[in-house]
């Protein structure tokens, strides 16, 4: 929902505000910028708590049932979505109409953030998920390589019981490279936004600005790609949804993995 929502309001958004003066008024230009920070926060979000599940699915398997349940996961989403939305104030609430020092046309809709905002920014939404990320995803891939290790060496004593282990570790294995795949994106994709954000208005509400913002955004576009490429179940959810089969009665009894 949250990538599907940069896609829906922030990348239309910096098309319109670039191509145009903007012709929405105050009101909306604050609101579009209000709606595309809570959006790619709660993305960022996301990666961080699939990170979380990962961790816990790999390296303590025998409690993950008892840890990761629904209505903790429910409740997890809904944190992510509210901590985004007061997130997102810090950046609205000192400009609920435009200043007339950014304003280079009538209606323009601009970003205003000061260094200090900027540097808030890089730290929340982008050192501190990255950091966790990637040391809870070095943490994953050491105990995968010491499951594989241990399963290597039972491999002559218990045939069977190493085949149905093997067959439910290189799930969980897929899984964690499936992570890694997505913090490499998330770097790219993230890096020349932020270096650009630390300058302030000088460079964000320029066309170079506009690109790097829009290749910020690409990687809402990429995440949903690579988790279809990597999950049978996810192709096999998106094509009940495309074809209407979930509409039909019993559909949430479907087996999809």
């Amino acid at each position: 929902v949250s990538d599907f929502l940069v896609g829906l309001v922030f990348f239309p958004g910096e098309i319109l505000r670039k191509t145009s003066c903007w012709f929405l008024g105050d009101l909306m230009c604050s609101l579009y910028k209000y709606l595309s920070i809570t959006a790619v926060s709660v993305s960022v979000g996301n990666m961080v708590f699939i990170s979380v599940d990962r961790h816990i699915a790999i390296c303590d398997p025998l409690h993950y049932p008892i840890r990761v349940t629904v209505g903790r996961v429910k409740l997890c989403v809904l944190l992510c979505w509210l901590c985004s939305i007061l997130y997102s104030s810090l950046f609205v609430k000192d400009d609920p109409f435009q200043r007339d020092k950014y304003i280079s046309c009538y209606g323009e809709c601009v970003y205003i953030n000061d260094h200090t905002i900027g540097a808030v920014d890089v730290v929340v939404s982008f050192i501190v998920p990255v950091t966790v990320i990637i040391v809870l995803y070095l943490r994953v891939f050491v105990v995968a390589v010491s499951q594989a290790r241990t399963m290597r060496s039972q491999i002559k004593t218990v045939k069977l019981q190493h085949s149905v282990t093997l067959t439910s570790r290189k799930s969980e294995l897929k899984a964690a490279r499936t992570l890694g795949v997505l913090v490499l994106v998330f770097l790219i994709c993230f890096c020349p936004y932020y270096c650009v954000s630390l300058t302030g208005d000088s460079l964000i509400n320029t066309s170079y600005g506009v690109f790097v913002m829009c290749f910020f955004c690409f990687n809402s576009c990429l995440n949903p790609v690579i988790y279809a490429l990597f999950y049978p179940w996810f192709r096999r959810s998106v094509k009940l949804i495309v074809t209407l089969q979930i509409l039909q009665p019993g559909s949430c009894e479907a087996n999809i993995l």
